[in-house]
């Protein structure tokens, strides 16, 4: 049976690691893998983090399941802390939630409850948007199509372009896939007032927004990074979003993510929140619930909750003042434009007007890893080489 199977090449993100990995040149910085990194190149354990561990590992008393649809205090403190504690879905029965693992995890229950609906509907997604989103999304059967977002020549949003397109393509029930915020790949993000536009456009004409929150806290602070979605909730009859804490609390590995339904009146949530558990039930069974506790416990204790909100905030920080030097030395004859769009863009995630050519040459020449889309994760990169990689960037692109 097996001998009929081919090998599949392997994904793209984890080769370029592994060829990084393998590069013995002390000068190599590693902008490729996702991950944020401090200063001195680790994916570090937030102290918040730690702290509820040892809580947690000196009061557990069971490794019993927690329910296909996970820690109802989990996905509690989580909705309040991405709408804000005084929104006004909050109490209006109307929201149906499941805990899964990781925000792919989410995006499949959410994507796999939308085929169950409306199996005809088609899902639409940005160009580009994060690799992942097309094979987790269309492995459900559902179709997707892209709409016109990140311009490669003005590095910022074709806002009207996208709006143009949905307007003349995307028919009543279809999907809208958006970020929330920290665009990923681009870094590019909607403005409020791009926000505030789409939301009446996206009613009127019958779209329904499926928001990707996988970053939240890392581009301009909760609040703000929380606009647009917030907006949604409010003022969308219907609407999905999934939330991610791999990046906001550095639970990578534990896998904890969050999809939220927002649904036209209780009775209907009611019946989403049976139809999420028994989704997750054909995934996984049951979501893993080690990094739900940890995220439950630091947003359910004051003195942990504010820890956190700390050291988010030095991550936010460290970001955005990376952002901020490579500005600086990219802000010369020919670098102009770049350098203002790095500054402008939120997140982790830059792309860069790279050619998978010039990506090879950074690897080969310069020992600066990036992907051949010319996507960077700039929280691998650190003050003392920042220069340098301005440097090689300039040499490539003249």
């Amino acid at each position: 049976m097996f001998d009929r199977l081919d090998s599949l090449p392997p994904d793209a993100i984890m080769a370029l690691m592994q060829q990084c990995k393998a590069d013995d040149r002390p000068n190599k910085v590693d902008l490729g893998v996702g991950v944020y990194k401090d200063a001195a190149g680790t994916v570090p354990i937030m102290r918040a983090v730690k702290t509820a561990e040892e809580i947690i590992f000196g009061e557990e008393k069971t490794k019993t399941y927690i329910g296909t649809t996970g820690r109802a205090g989990f996905r509690e403190t989580m909705l309040e802390l991405v709408l804000g504690a005084d929104h006004p879905v909050l109490g209006s029965g109307r929201i149906a939630s499941s805990q899964a693992a990781g925000g792919s995890g989410a995006l499949r229950i959410g994507a796999q409850l939308v085929y169950a609906a409306s199996p005809n509907a088609t899902v639409w997604v940005s160009t580009p948007t994060w690799a992942n989103h097309i094979p987790l999304i269309g492995s459900t059967g559902l179709k997707l199509e892209s709409y016109p977002y990140y311009n490669r020549d003005t590095l910022g949003v074709d806002f009207d372009d996208m709006l143009a397109h949905l307007d003349a393509n995307a028919k009543r029930g279809d999907i809208v896939l958006l970020h929330g915020c920290c665009h990923n790949p681009t870094g590019a993000d909607l403005s409020h007032a791009e926000w505030d536009r789409l939301v009446p456009f996206m009613n009127e004409r019958g779209l329904v927004p499926f928001i990707d929150l996988a970053y939240l806290g890392l581009g301009r602070g909760i609040d703000d990074d929380g606009y647009g979605l917030r907006l949604v909730v409010r003022d969308c009859a219907e609407s999905l979003f999934t939330v991610s804490a791999s990046k906001n609390f550095g639970l990578y590995k534990e896998r904890v993510g969050l999809l939220a339904v927002i649904c036209n009146n209780a009775d209907e949530a009611a019946v989403i929140q049976s139809r999420l558990g028994a989704i997750q039930r054909t995934l996984i069974s049951m979501p893993p619930d080690h990094g739900a506790q940890i995220v439950e416990r630091i947003l359910g204790n004051g003195d942990l909750k504010r820890m956190w909100m700390d050291e988010l905030t030095e991550m936010r920080e460290r970001i955005n003042g990376l952002r901020r030097l490579l500005s600086e030395a990219l802000d010369v004859q020919g670098g102009e434009a770049i350098a203002r769009a790095v500054v402008a863009q939120n997140g982790m995630f830059s792309m860069l007007p790279v050619t998978k050519d010039q990506a090879i040459r950074l690897r080969e020449e310069h020992a600066i890893y990036m992907t051949n889309s010319g996507r960077i994760n700039i929280a691998g990169a650190n003050a003392s080489n920042i220069p340098g990689v301005a440097d090689a960037l300039l040499s490539v692109l003249s």
